[in-house]
C-alpha cells in the first residue's frame, strides 16, 4: 500500500485543506496510508519545510507543495498503483 506523508504544522489552513483533499481521494477509491508529520516536532524538519508546507510526499517522492496540486498527487498515486476501483 502506498504511504502518503503530509508535512504540516498546527494552525496551517493550507495543510488542513491538503489533508481534506487527500481524504476525499481516499474516499473516491485511492488506497494509501496517510501520515501527518508536524514539522515543529523537529528543528531540521522545520528548517527544511517551513516555507513549503504543506508538502505531500508519496512513497518518498514529493508530489505537491505549498498549494495542494491534485493532478500531480493523482498522477503519483496512479504511478504507485494506489487506485483500487
Amino acid at each position: 500500500m502506498a504511504e502518503v506523508l503530509v508535512y504540516s504544522r498546527p494552525g496551517c489552513h493550507l495543510c488542513e485543506e491538503a489533508v481534506d483533499a487527500l481524504l476525499d481521494l481516499h474516499s473516491a477509491g485511492y488506497r494509501f496510508e496517510l501520515h501527518e508529520i508536524d514539522i515543529e516536532s523537529d528543528d531540521l524538519l522545520l528548517r527544511r519545510h517551513l516555507e513549503r508546507i504543506p508538502v505531500v510526499e508519496i512513497d518518498g517522492v514529493v508530489a505537491s507543495e505549498l498549494v495542494f496540486d491534485e493532478a500531480s498527487v493523482r498522477a503519483r498515486l496512479d504511478t504507485v498503483g494506489a487506485w483500487s476501483r
